[in-house]
C-alpha cells in the first residue's frame, strides 16, 4: 500500500499521518483496539474463574471483579473517545478532527 508522501509517513505499522490531529486520531484508534482486545481477554478469564469456582466465594468474587473491571475499562475508553469527538468536533470545531 502506497502512502501519500506529503500527508503520511510510511512505517512498518502502515501509513501514519504527519499532522498532529491525524496522528492522535490514528493512535487513539489503535489504543482503543488494544483496550478492546484486552477487555475481551479479561472477560474470558473472569468467566473461566466463575465457571471453575466450584462454589468457592473468593474465586467467584475474583471472576466477577475481572468481568466488572473489564467492562468498566472498555466503557471508559469508549466514552472518552465520544467525549473527545463531542468537545473537539461538535463544540470547538477544531480543524483536522472531523
Amino acid at each position: 500500500m502506497a502512502c501519500d508522501a506529503l500527508k503520511e509517513l510510511s512505517t512498518q505499522l502502515g501509513c501514519i499521518p504527519r499532522d498532529p490531529a491525524g496522528f492522535s486520531s490514528k493512535m487513539y484508534t489503535v489504543g482503543l483496539s488494544l483496550i478492546g482486545g484486552v477487555s475481551i481477554v479479561f472477560l474470558i478469564i473472569g468467566g473461566y474463574y466463575i465457571l471453575m469456582s466450584q462454589g468457592n466465594p473468593a474465586i467467584l468474587h475474583k471472576g466477577k471483579s475481572y468481568i466488572f473491571y473489564a467492562i468498566a475499562g472498555l466503557l471508559l475508553a469508549i466514552f472518552g473517545y465520544i467525549f473527545l469527538q463531542v468537545i473537539l468536533v461538535d463544540i470547538l470545531h477544531l480543524p483536522g478532527f472531523s
